[in-house]
């Protein structure tokens, strides 16, 4: 993928380097060129090329979260996190 890229920049340098060479060429048309024949539509198909990679990460990135909360949780005594027995206190009468 990345040599694809590469020739893409090379071709565009090139035709920015005819475009200020030529006679009646100037340095703005080049950068011009240089921009929008090369620079903007290899930043736009190598974004959309990447788009499942990104996808890849973030899916590997929220079950490693997923196992590590199921290992986290299985490591406590109690599911919620709450004290075993009775939440209150028995309350005893005075003789």
């Amino acid at each position: 993928m990345y040599i694809v890229a590469i020739a893409w920049l090379y071709v565009a340098i090139l035709m920015a380097v005819a475009e200020v060479t030529h006679s009646t060429g100037t340095l703005l048309g080049g950068i011009i060129t240089f921009v929008l024949y090369g620079l903007l539509p290899l930043g736009v198909v190598l974004y959309v090329m990447g788009t499942s990679a990104r996808r890849r990460a973030i899916k590997a990135k929220e079950s490693a979260e997923l196992q590590y909360a199921q290992k986290a949780s299985a490591l406590t005594p109690d599911a919620d996190s709450n004290a075993a027995g009775d939440a209150v206190t028995p309350v005893r009468k005075e003789a």
